[in-house]
């Protein structure tokens, strides 16, 4: 029972490490390319949820909010980016920060007019909603390895993306420098456009993936954008691998962490954050 209870605990580590991922690498990318502290992309992780939670209330089924978290996302944060961020890229971050925290406000604000302020739950898919037998004395949870399953193929896509196509080159060397755009022959507001649009696409799948696995409430994505700024400082900015291997580190040692040793589980990523700052500022996953 021990055993299957740690390989439970890994495997929601690695479970909870790759939604973390999806938020934390349009929070990295973002950053990285428009220069842009976004204090706002826990709050549309929020929505991904909160709209996860309506249409499968409306339509019975949880599959018709993935592709629209992904499509809707995509497109308000194309929105955003045009509307609101591209005014104030070229400002101070103390700007950017009071930017941001008023969509936080606005974004309450509109959940709270339009929903309640209430705890609620999504179910899981009917199609998945049984246990896949891993060991003789182990089960695990079918919408889980689902979710697994699904965030590392857009893992594999954006790896793909950034390191094979042109845009992903352009958008490697908007992080590393950004007038290299320019050389390169790239529109760099179509640039941000797209980057923004991606990161707040992610933000809100996760959201929705995640809305069968815990409550759906308000504020609910303060805690991840927290987490996703750890997963940020020791990846590195910028950095979609330092995102990925980042994101799972910290996952896993929440996640253990919480398990066997609650008393210092709180503390724990964060003096391992102090710790890559202190040796590796850039962070462990880069080359500076």
């Amino acid at each position: 029972m021990q055993l299957a209870g740690l390989f439970a605990q890994l495997l929601n580590g690695l479970q909870y490490g790759l939604l973390l991922f999806l938020i934390s690498s349009g929070l990295t990318l973002i950053f990285g390319v428009m220069r842009v502290i976004n204090l706002a992309h826990g709050s549309l992780f929020m929505i991904g949820a909160y709209l996860a939670y309506v249409l499968a209330g409306v339509t019975g089924s949880l599959w018709l909010a993935l592709p629209a978290a992904l499509a809707g996302g995509a497109l308000f944060g194309a929105v955003l980016e045009y509307a609101l961020f591209r005014r104030f890229r070229e400002r101070e971050h103390l700007d950017q920060i009071l930017l941001t925290f008023a969509l936080i406000l606005l974004f309450e604000e509109a959940r709270s007019a339009l929903l309640d302020n209430q705890f609620h739950s999504v179910a899981v898919p009917t199609a998945l909603d049984f246990s896949v037998r891993v060991t003789a004395d182990f089960s695990y949870s079918a919408y889980r390895i689902a979710v697994l399953g699904i965030c590392l193929g857009i893992a594999a896509l954006m790896f793909a993306g950034i390191e094979r196509t042109r845009i992903g080159s352009a958008i490697r060397a908007a992080a590393e420098n950004a007038e290299m755009v320019d050389l390169l022959g790239i529109d760099a507001r179509r640039l941000h456009t797209l980057v923004f649009a991606v990161g707040t696409a992610l933000a809100m799948l996760a959201g929705a993936l995640a809305a069968p696995l815990q409550s759906v409430y308000p504020g609910m994505g303060d805690g991840f954008l927290i987490i996703s700024f750890v997963v940020v400082v020791i990846g590195g900015l910028g950095s979609i691998a330092g995102a990925f291997w980042a994101a799972l580190l910290i996952g896993l040692i929440d996640t253990l962490g919480q398990a066997y040793l609650p008393q210092a589980a709180g503390t724990a990523i964060y003096v391992l954050m102090a710790a890559v700052l202190l040796v590796r500022p850039a962070g462990l996953f880069t080359k500076g």
